[in-house]
């Protein structure tokens, strides 16, 4: 035991008061109770050390980390734990290697605890894969980002997913009541008197975060000057001060999920389109580009022919924050938005661009029809190039006559709805049709 380590233990409130009233067990932990409640699956396997290869998914603050420290202290092989941003392949081969040795030597297993799996690339999660396959390693992997998006399929096909969902006010009103209540690792020692109201306002700010809880909470509380007998009284003045508007987490996961949500939105609702662009803009620093692209497409994907000006108001929008720049131009945005929303819908585009992508999956070859084929050029008529019949000739601009390919010449792709402008289109193609 090195020095350090002595005064830590010596000296335990050194440590930070998140770090001291981390849980060591699992009635301890806070939170998570669909997957560590009790008869859950992952709280047997905990408590029978026989966890598997295990990812961890979920938010900053949500207990992955806490979780993978329970595990450590349940079980009897060794635990190893790696944090993606700094380790290498080298680290993780040292592992792997020792964790070999130890299950060939002595029947031990080894757990590695990969901390932000994201972090690691494609070539380095491969170097776990045969470790993992042969059972050499248990391998238990946290990540804050989408596994779908951000690990190998191979490795997550071999791990069992967890989800793990953002904390709650009262998860972290939950664990401060505990750290005032415990004299050791807590702080039950200082004659400590904590207003309700500051404490309700710590856990609304730290958002779900237990670990910024108890940080406001000590800096508040260590900070804070002494009455005559020693007490130490925090009140919401104090607490406002002690903690900061609460940060929000924008990683590439969150921005799809953001982006996912404004464009569903467009097809149905102002308020929470209007909603999601302002918080991905405003709270995630998200690119107000990303989203008028989006909106473009929305306008021909959800919108059509049914209101082609929702088209025009969102070129429009794009070009006035070229010029304008932001936040100038958030109004001409918004406007594009509503106007979008409002529209009359029709996917019947996107419908129709799906059908012939379906068709060209199964044809082979498509020839164009002899009459469809330029003809200007001497020789055309002796090639058979004739027989096209110039639509504006006729009544209404319109003659029936083949287009399609041989193949496919009674296929229909393109069907008019009955929604907003698009309704004059249906009429024109009943009429065509024979259904009018």
């Amino acid at each position: 035991m090195d020095l350090f380590s002595y005064r830590a233990e010596a000296e335990p409130r050194a440590r930070l008061l998140a770090d001291r009233m981390r849980p060591e067990t699992l009635e301890e932990y806070i939170g998570q109770e669909d997957i560590v409640g009790p008869g859950k699956l992952l709280r047997r396997a905990i408590e029978g050390d026989a966890v598997t290869s295990i990812l961890l998914f979920g938010p900053p603050g949500s207990g992955k980390t806490t979780l993978a420290h329970i595990i450590s202290k349940r079980t009897q092989g060794d635990f190893v734990r790696l944090n993606a941003v700094d380790a290498s392949v080298k680290d993780v081969r040292e592992v792997i290697e020792q964790a070999e040795s130890n299950k060939t030597l002595y029947g031990r297993k080894t757990i590695l605890f990969l901390d932000e799996v994201h972090r690691f690339n494609s070539a380095r999660q491969d170097a776990l894969l045969p470790a993992v396959e042969k059972g050499i390693i248990v391998f238990i992997g946290a990540t804050t980002e989408n596994p779908y998006h951000s690990v190998n399929g191979a490795l997550l096909s071999r791990s069992t997913l967890f989800r793990l969902h953002s904390l709650t006010k009262e998860h972290s009103l939950q664990a401060m009541r505990r750290a005032l209540a415990d004299p050791v690792k807590g702080l039950g020692f200082m004659k400590l008197n904590v207003d309700e109201e500051a404490l309700e306002h710590i856990a609304s700010m730290s958002n779900g975060d237990i670990r910024r809880a108890l940080t406001a909470l000590e800096l508040a509380a260590i900070t804070t000057p002494s009455e005559l007998d020693g007490s130490v009284r925090v009140t919401l003045e104090i607490a406002e001060e002690s903690i900061r508007q609460p940060t929000v987490q924008a990683d590439e996961s969150t921005q799809y999920d953001v982006l996912s949500a404004f464009h569903k939105s467009v097809r149905g609702s102002s308020d929470a389109a209007l909603f999601w662009f302002l918080y991905a803009v405003e709270k995630l620093g998200m690119d107000p580009m990303t989203f008028l692209r989006r909106l473009t497409v929305a306008c021909s994907e959800d919108i059509g022919l049914a209101n082609p000006q929702a088209m025009v108001q969102a070129v429009s929008a794009m070009e006035a924050y070229h010029r304008i720049g932001w936040p100038e131009s958030k109004y001409i945005v918004a406007q594009a938005i509503l106007f979008a929303v409002e529209s009359p819908k029709s996917n019947s585009i996107a419908v129709a661009i799906g059908t012939i992508m379906s068709t060209l999956e199964n044809l082979k070859s498509a020839e164009v029809p002899l009459h469809l084929r330029d003809g200007h050029y001497s020789g055309a008529k002796k090639l058979g190039h004739v027989g096209y019949q110039y639509p504006h000739d006729f009544p209404g601009h319109y003659v029936e006559q083949q287009y399609l390919p041989d193949a496919i010449r009674d296929r229909h792709f393109y069907s008019a709805s009955d929604q907003g402008t698009e309704k004059k289109i249906k009429h024109n193609q009943d009429l065509r049709n024979g259904r009018a």
